[in-house]
């Protein structure tokens, strides 16, 4: 059974950092390219930055770019997220997400195979 753990979210002040994670198991991720997505009350569901586990290059919303760092841990199967800057904005519930094939660049428009659960990051100001 393929699972997605998210960990790592909070309250935490405008400026500050999280780091979330992701533990993936019951399969092999190799040929996946991993991300990170998130819905803010009332708004639709957006990408936010994704890495194929085989490496290559990340991808961000430009939202992020240079605050948001996405990696990846292969011996512990876990990708993680470091937000710095953090800004009011980015409050929302972040989901992992595993597609299969593709690249960083095509994440957005993939079709997603598994999704984890959630974890909640809100931004006071």
């Amino acid at each position: 059974q393929v699972q997605l753990v998210e960990s790592g979210g909070g309250l935490v002040q405008a400026g500050g950092s999280l780091r979330l994670s992701c533990a993936a198991s019951g399969r092999t991720f190799s040929n996946y390219v991993m991300g990170w997505f998130r819905q803010a009350p009332g708004k639709e569901r957006e990408f936010v930055a994704a890495i194929r586990w085989s490496g290559g290059s990340s991808h961000y919303t430009d939202s992020v770019k240079g605050r948001f760092t996405i990696s990846r841990d292969n011996a512990k199967n876990t990708v993680y997220l470091q937000m710095n800057s953090l800004k009011p904005e980015d409050t929302a519930v972040y989901y992992c997400a595993a597609a299969f094939g593709g690249t960083a660049q095509a994440m957005k428009l993939m079709r997603i195979n598994f999704w984890g659960q959630g974890t909640q990051v809100a931004v006071s100001s």
